[in-house]
């Protein structure tokens, strides 16, 4: 089937119509946290008192990047209530494109190894219906435009790793930080670049990142206390499980967070598993928090599309599905919140050591040329475990 002179994607045809399906069952009960957003663009604009660069040093509430804020933006034009349907419907949108991105990115990175591609499109078929309620309870039902941003712009850095196209993928992880700062724990995703051009790449992330924030903390130094806002530590909570019974997020909790997400990042790259760093961020993120709202589990399943996608080619990707039923049916059919905490805190064990240890067996034939530059395997050593300074061969598009 064609539609003008692209073809149309069956797969792709079902997912459409599966987010629409949800997307109305979750619009009756939207947007929980719209407002958060629209007070953060007024207050960044000047159009509320107490803001400008002064917004972080008086609202550490708002957990929010910068970019998230000039995104909202674009709807504070339309009345309230169509600005809330018109961003719904955009980052509902964002899904199904992730969808798109991550499916050709696992076309390119296999291209050369006998890949049967009606294979991948069920393969990414059946991980995305897992994925798409998902993402419409982070992007419709709570509308957290963050967190969305956040994880689209680390689709697009994975889809430009693919491609070999190192400024991009520095590029875009910046932009997922300024758009949510939990969104650091991605950044091993440049360690999968060659030594070459992983500098380049760097010095886009952390430049792009520093002229975000660094007005906010350089001209109002209470901005730093934006840091330790801490949140209630929900008895549902896996932390509850590591004996922590604070009622309120410990001093210490954010940054464990983030130094386990970018420790197992760069030991799943270490490893040749470059696809698995998101899953593991998002691991990390749900392991250590001290809330567990639902929307949390939109990362890891995004973290499970990437690893059933591009991580491994087994037709069923199994792992997508048990994180759905793990992390959010557990929710709705287990009501004692200490065993839900304990669900959470074995699946992400669980799945963080099967990603991390569990055996791949390398395609054969993978050109160099539609891969990452950065993990291919060093002749004479098994598994992948060290990165080449030049690709393999082939042409990079």
């Amino acid at each position: 089937m064609r539609f003008g002179r692209n073809p149309v994607r069956w797969h792709i045809v079902l997912l459409t119509l599966w987010t629409i399906l949800w997307f109305l069952v979750a619009e009756r009960h939207a947007p929980v946290s719209w407002h958060y957003l629209r007070t953060g663009q007024q207050l960044l604009f000047n159009q509320q008192a107490g803001g400008g660069l002064a917004l972080y040093a008086n609202h550490p509430e708002l957990q929010i990047g910068p970019v998230s804020f000039l995104v909202a933006g674009l709807f504070a034009p339309f009345p309230l209530a169509v600005g809330e349907k018109l961003a719904d419907a955009f980052m509902s949108g964002l899904g199904l494109y992730m969808l798109v991105l991550i499916g050709r990115a696992a076309a390119d990175y296999n291209r050369g190894t006998g890949l049967n591609h009606k294979r991948l499109q069920q393969r990414v078929l059946i991980a995305g219906a897992a994925f798409i309620p998902m993402w419409v309870e982070v992007s419709v039902r709570f509308a957290h435009l963050d967190d969305v941003l956040a994880l689209f712009f680390t689709t697009l850095a994975v889809r430009a790793l693919v491609r070999g196209n190192a400024t991009a993928v520095g590029v875009f992880l910046a932009l997922a930080v300024d758009s949510k700062p939990w969104a650091v724990g991605f950044l091993p995703l440049l360690l999968a670049l060659p030594r070459g051009v992983r500098l380049r790449a760097a010095a886009w992330a952390f430049g792009l990142v520093a002229v975000a924030w660094l007005p906010f903390y350089l001209s109002h130094l209470d901005t730093f206390a934006a840091a330790r806002f801490a949140i209630p530590n929900q008895p549902a909570s896996a932390l509850r499980w590591f004996g922590v019974n604070d009622p309120a997020t410990p001093p210490w909790d954010r940054p464990a967070q983030m130094a386990l997400g970018l420790a197992l990042g760069a030991l799943a790259v270490r490893r040749g598993r470059w696809p698995a760093v998101v899953f593991l961020a998002a691991d990390a993120r749900i392991m250590l928090d001290p809330s567990v709202y639902t929307y949390y589990n939109a990362s890891v399943l995004l973290g499970t599309l990437i690893w059933d996608s591009i991580g491994q080619r087994r037709l069923v990707p199994w792992v997508s599905w048990i994180a759905l039923i793990a992390l959010y049916g557990s929710v709705l059919v287990i009501p004692s919140d200490s065993t839900q905490g304990l669900i959470r805190l074995a699946f992400c064990i669980a799945s963080a050591a099967y990603v991390l240890l569990w055996p791949q067996r390398t395609p054969r034939g993978r050109r160099g040329g539609r891969r990452p530059r950065g993990p291919a395997p060093v002749p004479g050593q098994g598994g992948g475990n060290e990165m080449r300074d030049r690709p393999v061969g082939g042409a990079v598009h």
